[in-house]
């Protein structure tokens, strides 16, 4: 039975398309990202050189809408790592009026380009 609101019809539940994906939500570096496979994300500096591998400490995965929580999900996160990168340059000006005293420092925070392989 198909019904139609407003010119769209609403396919019953049981024939809808599968639409989930893997997802998982993982630590790097001390903190937490969700993430799906084949994306591209950029975590706190990391060690290794690009092409090397990364096995990922694993939250929590959503694998079709099941939920798996903590090291008893046995699940693995693979990641490669793309690029090692640096940021956005950061200024941080002190200045005190009248006084002929300022200070300007700035920093480029690294980051590295990691892309999610696989979700198992």
């Amino acid at each position: 039975m198909i019904f139609s609101v407003g010119g769209f019809s609403l396919i019953p539940y049981l024939c809808r398309p599968n639409f989930y994906s893997m997802v998982a939500i993982v630590k790097v570096a001390g903190q937490q990202f969700k993430v799906e496979k084949d994306q591209t994300l950029y975590v706190p500096r990391v060690e290794g050189n690009a092409g090397d591998k990364l096995d990922l400490e694993v939250l929590l995965v959503d694998a079709n809408g099941k939920l798996a929580v903590g090291a008893t999900s046995g699940s693995k996160v693979q990641a490669e790592i793309v690029d090692q990168v640096k940021g956005d340059t950061v200024i941080a000006y002190k200045q005190k009026r009248r006084k002929g005293f300022h200070k300007k420092k700035g920093h480029r925070t690294a980051y590295t380009k990691i892309k999610v392989v696989s979700i198992a």
